[in-house]
């Protein structure tokens, strides 16, 4: 089989216009992806004051999001095998739109529910989606760049819900009070996402399907004139033959390829690159990262500062992670995945056991909330940004774009269905517990277990994460 070569010798036919393009679009849905998962960061008191919730009811509220998210990463990938990648993003784009209005409009607490859980399942889909089609369309030598900028992408959504919080807030005096039309300023928190949902939709029409999709539904003269467009004429005809080689010939993709073949050695019954992926996605979230997420403003209010205070600092991580970002478009097809998972790793376990010092040594107020000192306010701060740099320049994006790459052709949206199932299912847990632990155990106990799963994750990795850099798809084993 033909290797990365053969793309990189004939360069020069590469369309990276429409590359450029094609990601530009894909992405949106992650930017949907971050700024859905980020607008409830500032909107619990509103939540609880709006719908009279206790912490449970809170937990179960905010996670609801993820009970979509599960069921739609889970479905995402067989229904684009079926369907089409561009397709199936089509209909999550929409879903996105009517839970945005639906979250900021209702006053009943189920259709709430409902309409977030329905959000949900769009950012499933398309986080699962958007790096699968990236890593389709691009060329290997720069596919980890291109797959890389959903993540670019998703932080750039949670930045701007949590901008967005912040003025609406400091507008209206706090997030409960009433803004502009008569509505609450933590409802158009949720109003503001059909902005980004509503373009997705329409830019959606103007992008090809994935060529290797095509080749899947024997659509091969399809399948030619996207890669044509994509990489010259020369280039298609050889790529054609390598993706054409690369599914099985007796059946279409399914969710049974998951399944160890007859005669081959598995694990539980499935192919051992699919407990990989399984890994990857589940250490991503028992990190902690989307504690800081969902629950920034929370986690600082109990920590001792203002809503504010709480609200800018979610402003600052979001830049910071950001940058983080271009630092892993810069190296990631130079220095590797692995590594970068494994200075990710590293860095998390030693920034979350310092936040672990920080909260401990902190004392009681009359009511029993967390109080720092001026210090050790800002040794948390500070470390708690640089865990997040950490996690942005290695786990965040690279898990994204090793899901979206690592698979063989024959079984890539099965296994990212599995895969994206127990990524959100994991993230639906932390952000369940979070509101429990943090009053039950206190955060000092809360982040401790981030810290040590952050120290097995660097295990895990070098024992068995397999380097994709510059790997064509066609290449890839399991």
């Amino acid at each position: 089989m033909a290797g990365s070569g053969n793309l990189d010798n004939a360069r020069n036919g590469t369309n990276m216009g429409l590359i450029s393009a094609i990601v530009a679009v894909a992405t949106i849905g992650g930017l949907l992806f971050g700024y859905d998962s980020g607008a409830v960061n500032g909107t619990q008191q509103g939540l609880i004051t709006g719908f009279g919730l206790d912490e449970t009811a809170l937990g179960f509220t905010v996670g609801s999001l993820l009970i979509g998210c599960f069921i739609g990463a889970f479905f995402a990938g067989t229904l684009a095998d079926a369907m089409g990648r561009r397709n199936v993003m089509r209909i999550a784009a929409v879903m996105f739109l009517v839970a945005a209005l639906a979250q900021g409009l209702t006053a009943d607490h189920t259709i709430f529910v409902i309409a977030r859980i329905m959000g949900g399942m769009a950012v499933g889909a398309a986080s699962v989606l958007s790096p699968a089609y990236i890593s389709e369309v691009a060329p290997a030598n720069i596919r980890g760049r291109m797959t890389t900028v959903q993540q670019i992408m998703i932080i750039t959504g949670l930045t701007a819900a949590f901008l967005v919080n912040y003025v609406l807030a400091a507008a209206a005096g706090e997030s409960t009070n009433e803004f502009w039309l008569g509505i609450v300023a933590w409802r158009w928190m949720y109003l503001a996402q059909a902005v980004p949902a509503a373009v997705f939709l329409v830019a959606l029409f103007f992008i090809p399907e994935s060529p290797r999709y095509l080749v899947a539904k024997k659509r091969d003269e399809e399948a030619s004139g996207v890669l044509t467009s994509l990489f010259g004429e020369t280039v298609a005809k050889a790529k054609l033959q390598e993706i054409r080689a690369s599914f099985v010939g007796d059946h279409r993709p399914s969710l049974r390829d998951v399944l160890a073949p007859a005669g081959t050695k598995g694990f539980l019954g499935m192919r051992k690159i699919v407990w990989v992926g399984i890994m990857l996605a589940v250490f991503q979230q028992l990190v902690g990262i989307n504690v800081i997420f969902y629950y920034g403003s929370t986690l600082w209010q109990l920590a001792g500062f203002t809503e504010q205070d709480s609200l800018l600092i979610n402003v600052v991580s979001g830049a910071v992670s950001i940058a983080a970002c271009f630092v892993t478009i810069a190296v990631i097809d130079k220095i590797g995945r692995k590594p970068l998972l494994l200075i990710g790793s590293a860095g998390m376990a030693v920034t979350l056991f310092v936040m672990v010092y920080a909260f401990s040594q902190g004392g009681l107020d009359a009511e029993g909330n967390l109080v720092l000192t001026e210090q050790l306010g800002i040794l948390a701060v500070v470390a708690a940004n640089l865990y997040v740099i950490f996690f942005n320049v290695s786990w965040g994006p690279v898990m994204w774009v090793m899901l979206g790459e690592m698979f063989p052709n024959q079984i890539r949206g099965s296994a990212l269905a599995v895969a994206g199932f127990f990524q959100w299912f994991a993230n639906y847990l932390i952000a369940q517990t979070f509101p429990v632990m943090a009053v039950g155990i206190g955060l000092a106990a809360s982040y401790s277990f981030y810290a040590v799963c952050a120290v097995i994750s660097f295990f895990l990795v070098q024992a068995f994460i397999t380097e994709t850099k510059g790997k064509e798809l066609e290449e890839m084993e399991g």
